[in-house]
C-alpha cells in the first residue's frame, strides 16, 4: 500500500488559496489544518503572482460530442494531485481596511486587484471570498464602503468576513467563522464541478467508454471532497464495472500494455471501494467485493511473455487488502458468511483474517518469480531495446508508459512496443529480490495467525517462510522456525508434514556440519509410522517421498555414517559429514523426546520389595520403529546404587563394549543375540542384588551401536508406555513389553530394599503432662542389644496432634515468648558432658520444631541418653518423634543405615489462672457516673474513684493435677511506662514457697491509690513465680538451685474518675438484742455544685427504727449532710441494715450501697471478750486457704 501515491492512499482535503497579507497566512494556515473538516491552504504574497497559478486550463477533456473523440488514456496521472495542492476550491482576497478607508488612491489599487482576480478565476467556477483586515488603533468601516467593496467583488454580505488579528478575546471565534464559510464555499465549489461532470453522463452520449470511467471517477473524487461517501461509492463502483466492458473492445494500446492500464484503475478503482467500504464498518461487503474483483481478473492473464506481470499484480491486490483489512478500525473475527447470490458460494472465516491475504500474495509472487526466472532464462539481448529500456518512464496516464526522447532542449514521449515494455519489465523485475518479498509477506502470515492462535495454518505459512530462507542460504533462521513447526507437528501427529520438516531440518544439519543434529533427525524420520506411499504429491521436498522404501534409504544413510566403514559404499549426499576417530554420539531418549520411537526401554522389576543381600529379577525390553534391523553391540544398565550396574554384551560380536563411567568393575553378561527387529520387543532377565537398603531404581538403559554411537534411553516402566501418542503406533498392533500379564499391569523400574532389622532399643521417658511456661525434659535412652552404633544420628520432630501446625500464636496475645506455640529449646546430653566437649565433626542443629544431634560410638550392650528441653507457650497436646540413623559397620564404604523409630503423644496444660477483684473501703460508697450508663455502650472496663484508696485482690488458682510451690507474687511495670498510681503490699517473696494443691487459690492483696488528674490508669503486669512440687525431693531440694516459672499477665487499665458524692454508713461492730444504737449515714459533697439529694431507707423485719424513711435534702459544696437513725435490734445473728437508696437529682443517678457494707451481727446478750496483749507486728500478706 505504501507504493500507491499519498492523495489516493489519503482522502481528499479541501484546498484554500489565500493572497494578500502574508503575515497572517500561517495564523490562518494552522487553524484551518485544525478544524473540522480541515482545509490545506495555498499561500501567494500578492495579487500579481496568481497568473502563474491558474495559467492552464483546468480541464483538456474532449469534447463529449464530438463523433469520435480521440482519448490517449483514462486517467491523468497528476489530476488527483492537482486538486489537493494546485487547483484550489476557494480563492481569499486578504485586504488591510486603510485599503478601504484610506486615500482614493488606495480604492483604487483595491478596485484593480479584485477586477485581476475575477478575471483569472472567471470560467473555472472557484469560489471567491474577500477578508478585510482591520486593527485597533483605526476608525470603523463604514457601511457604505463595505457594500461597495461587495458590489466590486461581487459576493455575498457573508462572504465579506472581518478579521481582527489583535482582538485576542475573538479572535478564535473570528477564524471558526472563516472556516465555516471556506468550508460552505468548498462544498459548493465540488457539487457545482461534480454535478457538471455528471451531467456528461447523463446525457449519455459519450461516445469513448474510457470517457465515462474517467467521468464517474471525477464525480467520485469530488463527493469524497465534500465527505459524501454513499456518491462516492456509487460512481466509484459505476467506474469499475464500465472499466470491465473496455476489456478486448479498446485498441488503443497494443496488448499488453492495454491490459496493464486496465489492470492498473482496476486496482485505484478497487483501493478506494475497499477502503470506504471498511472505514463505514462494512466489512463483510468488502470482503465480498474483494473476492468479486479477484474472480473478474483472476484469469485476465494476457500475453504469455507477460504472465510474470499479472501474477505481481494478483500478489499486490491481496498484500494491499490484507493490510486495509488490518489497519480497519472495525473487527474482523465471528463473522457469520453471506450469500452473494445464487451461484456465489459463501464468505468463509479464512476471508475475514489479513493473514489469508498476506498468504496468497506471497503465493502469487512466488508464481511471479517463477515465471520471471523462466522469462530471464529465455530472454535475448539485443542492444537496440537495452537503450531503450534505460528511456522508458511512467507516461502523463496512469498505467501507461513512454520512451523518453530528448532532441536538443525538446523532450518528447514516444510510444513502446509490447515487446519493448516487456523487456522493460523483465529488467525491473532483476532489479529486485522477490524472495525477500516473500518472506516478509509470509512473516506477516505467520505472525499474525500466531497472534489469532490459529497455530495450524500459522506453522504453514512458517515452513514456506522456512523453506524461503533455506533457498536463500540463511540456514540459522530457517533450522530455528523448522525446529518450532516440527514440535506442533509431533504434538498433533501430521506425519506426512512431519516428514517434510524433518527432511529440511535434516538438510540444514548436514549444510552446517552438525553431525549431531544429522543423525538425531535422520533417525526420527526413519522411525516415523509410515508404512506404504500416502499419495501423488506435487512437491516431495528435500526429503523424498514418504515411503517405506524412503524410510530405509535414510536408515542406511545415517547407519553408514555412523558405523564408519571404509567399505561399504559413500553416500555423495553426506560426504561433507565424517566423524573423527575417537569421537562418540550420544543421543538422549526421555519421556518426552522425539527419538522415543527410535528406541524405547522398558524395565520391570519382578518384586516390588526385596531383602537386604538377596536377589531379584529384572526385565529389560527394548521396541524400535527403524525401518530395518538394528544390531546392538552391547548394553549398559545404570541404576541410581552404582554398585548394581552391568553390562550386556554381543555374543555374536567380540569387541569389548566401553562403560560410559570408564570402569570396567562392573558384572558383564552375555546375551546371544541382541538384533533388535523392527516393531518387536528384545526382551532380555537378569538377576540384581544389593545390600543397601532404600529405593533401587534403574535410570538408563545405554545401547552401544558401532564405534562411534551410543543411544541413552530412560528407563520407564511398563504402565508408562500408555503416555506414547496413538499416532506414533501406525499400522501395527500393539505388543507389551513383558509376557507377565500380572506385572505388565504392575511392574515398575524400581523395588524397595528393607532395611535390617535394628538391635537397638531407643526409650522415651515423660513425668505427666508439660506445664505452659516451664522447660519440660523427655529423657532419651539408647541401649544397644546386638549391632554397634556408627554415625549415628537422633532426629527430633515435633508435630501438631490437631493438624493446626505449631506457629503463629493468637494476635491478642502479645506476651507470648515465640512465634511458636510449642518449642524445641535445646538438648543436653548425659551428665558431666557439655557441648565444649563434643568432636568438630559431630552435629548439633536445635531449630524451633526439629533437632538433630550425633550420636557417640556405642559398643554392643553399652547405653546412652540425654534429654530433650521442651517449652510450651500455648495449651496443646503435641506428638514427638525420635528417630535414631545408625550404621552397624565402622566402614565407611558400607553406607547401610538402619533406622529406629519412636514416637511419644505429650499434653501441654496451662498450671496457673489469674484473675483480680477491686473493693472498695469498708462501708464507704462513692457515686460513680460511669457505672450508670446504659449497658449497651462498648466500653466495660473498670472505674475507680480519684483520691482514693482502693483495694485489689489477685488471686492464682492450681488448675492442673499436680501439687505446685509459689515463690513470689508482685505486680510490675514496664521500665519506660510513666508510673500513674501508687500501689502497697507486703514482701513480694514468700517466706518459704507455698503448697498450692490441685483447685486450691492464692490470693494477695494490694492497696492501690492515684492522685494524678487522669482518665486512664495502667496498672501494670501481675508476675507470679511458681514450680512444680518435688515431692519426696522437696525438703532436700534448695531455691537457689531450682529453676521457677514466671507467668505474667497485664492488667487491664481503668478508668479514674471523681466522684461526686461519697456515701458512709457508720454504727457499732456488733450490737445486743434489745439495746438500741445510733446508725449514721454521710453524704459528702465533692463538687462546688449544690446538690439535690431524694434518699429513702427501707424497713427491715430485724429492727425497729426511728427517723424519716424519704425525704428530700440540699448538701452544699465542698461539704457534707448526716442522717442519723435509733435502731433496736429485734433477732440475734447477721442481719442486714435497712436499705438505704438515694438518687441524684442533678445527675440522675440512683445509688445503693453493696450488701457487704450493710449488714452487723446481733448478740443475743452482751458479750464477755478476754483481754490479750497487743503486738506491733503486721501482716504481710492474706492468704485464705
Amino acid at each position: 500500500m505504501e507504493e500507491y501515491p499519498e492523495e489516493l492512499r489519503t482522502p481528499p482535503v479541501t484546498l484554500a488559496s489565500l493572497v494578500g497579507c502574508p503575515e497572517l497566512h500561517s495564523l490562518i494556515s494552522t487553524h484551518f489544518m485544525s478544524a473540522q473538516p480541515p482545509i490545506n491552504t495555498l499561500a501567494l504574497p500578492d495579487v500579481s503572482k496568481i497568473i502563474y497559478l491558474f495559467n492552464n486550463k483546468t480541464d483538456s477533456d474532449p469534447t463529449p460530442t464530438a463523433p469520435s473523440p480521440l482519448v490517449p488514456g483514462i486517467f491523468k496521472r497528476d489530476w488527483l494531485l492537482k486538486h489537493r495542492t494546485k487547483l484550489p476550491a476557494i480563492l481569499a482576497a486578504l485586504f488591510p481596511s486603510h485599503h478601504l478607508t484610506g486615500d482614493p488612491a488606495q480604492w483604487q489599487q483595491l478596485c484593480s486587484d479584485l477586477d485581476s482576480i475575477k478575471a483569472v478565476i472567471r470560467g473555472r467556477n472557484i469560489k471567491f471570498a474577500v477578508v478585510v483586515v482591520v486593527n485597533d488603533n483605526v476608525d470603523e468601516i463604514s457601511e457604505d464602503r463595505m457594500i461597495a467593496l461587495r458590489k466590486r467583488a461581487e459576493v455575498d454580505a457573508k462572504y465579506v468576513i472581518v478579521l481582527n488579528p489583535n482582538d485576542a478575546a475573538n479572535l478564535k471565534l473570528s477564524l471558526h467563522r472563516m472556516a465555516s464559510t471556506f468550508s460552505e464555499l468548498a462544498v459548493a465549489y465540488y457539487r457545482e464541478e461534480g454535478r457538471r461532470v455528471k451531467q456528461r453522463i447523463e446525457k449519455k452520449n459519450v461516445n469513448s467508454v474510457e470517457l465515462i470511467v474517467r467521468y464517474c471517477f471525477k464525480v467520485a473524487v469530488y463527493a469524497e471532497f465534500r465527505s459524501d461517501w454513499p456518491e462516492a461509492l456509487k460512481f466509484y463502483e459505476e467506474a469499475y464495472h464500465t472499466l470491465r466492458e473496455i476489456v478486448g473492445v479498446t485498441t488503443r494500446l497494443p496488448a499488453v500494455q492495454r491490459l496493464v492500464e486496465i489492470k492498473t484503475i482496476a486496482e485505484q478503482l478497487h483501493f478506494k471501494i475497499s477502503t470506504l467500504l471498511l472505514h463505514s464498518g462494512k466489512v463483510t461487503e468488502a470482503v465480498a467485493w474483494f473476492r468479486q474483483h479477484k474472480n473478474a481478473y483472476k484469469r485476465l492473464v494476457g500475453a504469455p511473455e507477460g504472465t510474470f506481470l499479472h501474477w505481481e499484480w494478483m500478489s499486490r491486490q491481496f498484500l494491499v487488502f490484507g493490510e486495509l483489512l488490518e489497519t480497519s478500525s472495525k473487527t474482523t473475527q465471528g463473522f457469520a458468511p453471506i450469500i452473494l447470490s445464487t451461484s456465489s458460494k459463501p464468505l468463509c472465516e479464512w476471508e475475514y483474517y489479513p493473514a489469508y491475504y498476506y498468504q496468497l500474495a506471497a503465493h502469487y509472487l512466488s508464481e511471479k518469480r517463477s515465471v520471471l526466472e523462466l522469462a530471464i532464462s529465455m530472454s535475448e539481448t539485443n542492444n537496440e531495446i537495452d537503450s531503450v529500456v534505460d528511456s522508458v518512464v511512467p507516461s502523463v496516464y496512469v498505467g501507461q508508459f513512454a520512451r523518453l526522447l530528448e532532441q536538443g532542449d525538446n523532450v518528447d514521449m514516444l510510444p513502446l512496443t509490447d515487446e519493448e515494455y516487456i523487456c522493460y519489465a523483465v529488467s525491473e523485475g532483476k532489479r529486485f529480490r522477490d524472495s525477500l518479498e516473500i518472506i516478509a509477506l509470509l512473516k506477516k502470515a505467520y505472525e499474525s495467525y500466531s497472534s489469532i492462535k490459529i497455530m495450524r495454518m500459522s506453522s504453514f505459512c512458517g515452513f514456506q517462510m522456512a523453506k524461503e530462507y533455506f533457498a536463500e542460504g540463511d540456514i540459522g533462521n530457517a533450522k530455528q522456525i523448522l525446529d518450532t513447526i516440527a514440535s506442533l507437528y509431533r504434538k498433533e501427529g501430521w506425519v506426512t508434514l512431519l516428514w517434510d520438516v524433518l527432511g529440511y531440518l535434516r538438510e540444514c544439519s548436514r549444510k552446517v556440519g552438525a553431525i549431531k543434529d544429522f543423525v538425531e533427525y535422520s533417525l526420527e524420520m526413519a522411525a516415523l509410522p509410515i508404512s506404504s506411499d500416502t499419495g501423488v504429491r506435487r512437491d516431495i521436498g528435500l526429503a523424498g517421498p514418504a515411503n517405506l522404501l524412503q524410510r530405509e534409504i535414510v536408515h542406511n544413510e545415517v547407519f553408514e555414517l555412523v558405523n564408519g566403514d571404509s567399505g561399504l559404499a559413500t553416500n555423495e549426499r553426506i560426504n561433507n559429514l565424517k566423524i573423527t576417530e575417537g569421537e562418540s554420539l550420544q543421543l538422549e531418549v526421555d519421556l518426552v523426546s522425539p527419538l522415543r520411537l527410535v528406541m524405547l526401554a522398558s524395565v520391570s522389576f519382578h518384586e516390588q520389595t526385596v531383602k537386604p543381600g538377596a536377589s531379584t529379577l529384572i526385565t529389560i525390553s527394548l521396541l524400535s520403529r527403524l525401518p530395518l534391523t538394528v544390531d546392538i553391540d552391547g548394553l549398559e544398565i545404570q541404576f541410581n546404587q552404582s554398585n548394581c550396574n552391568f553390562l550386556i554384551t554381543n555374543g555374536q560380536k567380540s569387541q569389548l563394549v566401553e562403560v560410559s563411567d570408564g570402569i570396567q568393575q562392573h558384572r558383564t553378561e552375555i546375551a546371544p543375540s541382541l538384533s533388535l527387529q523392527s516393531n518387536k520387543w528384545l526382551r532380555l532377565t537378569y538377576d540384581v542384588q544389593t545390600d543397601k537398603s532404600g529405593k533401587l531404581e534403574c535410570l538408563s538403559v545405554i545401547a552401544k551401536i558401532g564405534s562411534h554411537l551410543s543411544i541413552c534411553c530412560r528407563a520407564e516402566s511398563p504402565a508408562s508406555l500408555d503416555s506414547l501418542p496413538l499416532w506414533t503406533l501406525g499400522d501395527f498392533v500393539q505388543t507389551v513389553p513383558i509376557k507377565d500379564p500380572i506385572l505388565v499391569l504392575s511392574g515398575q523400574k524400581s523395588t524397595q530394599v528393607e532395611e535390617p532389622d535394628p538391635l537397638v532399643d531407643l526409650h522415651l521417658g515423660a513425668s505427666g503432662p508439660a506445664l505452659v511456661g516451664e522447660v519440660f525434659l523427655v529423657p532419651v535412652t539408647l541401649v544397644s542389644k546386638g549391632h554397634d552404633v556408627y554415625s549415628g544420628e537422633l532426629k527430633i520432630n515435633l508435630v501438631d496432634v490437631k493438624g493446626g501446625g505449631l506457629f503463629s500464636p493468637r494476635d491478642n496475645e502479645p506476651h507470648a515468648m515465640d512465634s511458636h506455640h510449642v518449642q524445641l529449646l535445646g538438648i543436653s546430653g548425659p551428665e558431666g558432658e557439655d557441648d565444649s566437649q563434643l568432636d568438630s565433626d559431630k552435629i548439633k542443629k536445635i531449630q524451633q520444631s526439629f533437632g538433630l544431634i550425633s550420636v557417640p560410638i556405642i559398643k554392643n550392650g553399652d547405653s546412652w541418653s540425654c534429654k530433650l528441653e521442651i517449652k510450651w507457650h500455648r495449651p496443646k497436646p503435641i506428638m514427638l518423634y525420635v528417630s535414631l540413623g545408625y550404621s552397624p559397620y565402622s566402614d565407611e564404604l558400607n553406607t547401610q543405615t538402619v533406622h529406629v523409630h519412636k514416637n511419644l503423644q505429650i499434653e501441654g496444660h496451662n498450671a496457673i489462672v489469674l484473675y483480680h477483684q477491686y473493693l472498695m473501703p469498708f462501708r464507704q460508697d462513692p457515686l460513680l457516673l460511669s457505672k450508670n450508663k446504659k449497658a449497651s455502650e462498648s466500653d466495660h472496663s473498670e472505674s475507680l474513684p480519684l483520691n482514693q484508696k482502693n483495694v485489689l485482690v489477685v488471686s492464682a488458682k492450681n488448675c492442673t493435677e499436680l501439687p505446685l510451690r509459689l515463690k513470689s507474687m508482685s505486680i510490675e511495670v514496664e521500665d519506660n511506662a510513666e508510673r500513674t498510681c501508687s500501689i502497697q503490699h507486703g514482701s513480694e517473696e514468700l517466706a518459704n514457697p507455698a503448697l498450692l494443691v490441685p483447685g486450691e487459690e492464692f490470693k494477695k492483696v494490694f492497696s492501690v491509690s492515684s492522685n494524678k488528674n487522669k482518665s486512664k490508669l495502667s496498672l501494670g503486669t501481675v508476675c507470679l513465680r511458681w514450680r512444680r512440687d518435688l515431692g519426696v525431693e522437696e525438703q532436700c531440694a534448695t531455691t537457689s538451685t531450682l529453676s521457677w516459672v514466671v507467668t505474667k499477665q497485664k492488667l487491664p487499665n481503668v478508668n479514674l474518675e471523681l466522684p461526686p458524692l461519697i456515701v458512709s454508713f457508720e454504727c457499732p461492730p456488733y450490737a445486743v438484742v434489745g439495746d438500741p444504737f445510733t446508725y449514721y449515714i454521710r453524704i459528702s459533697n465533692q463538687t462546688q455544685l449544690l446538690q439535690e439529694i431524694k434518699y429513702s431507707l427501707g424497713d427491715a423485719q430485724s429492727f425497729v427504727l426511728s427517723g424519716y424513711h424519704n425525704d428530700t435534702i440540699y448538701v452544699l459544696p465542698k461539704s457534707e449532710h448526716i442522717l442519723s437513725y435509733k435502731l433496736v435490734p429485734l433477732v440475734s445473728g447477721m442481719q442486714q441494715l435497712p436499705k438505704f437508696s438515694m438518687t441524684s437529682v442533678r445527675y440522675s443517678a440512683a445509688y445503693q450501697p453493696s450488701n457487704s457494707s450493710n449488714s452487723v451481727f446481733i448478740f443475743p446478750s452482751k458479750p464477755h471478750f478476754k483481754a490479750t496483749v497487743s503486738t506491733n507486728s503486721r501482716v504481710e500478706s492474706v492468704v485464705n486457704l
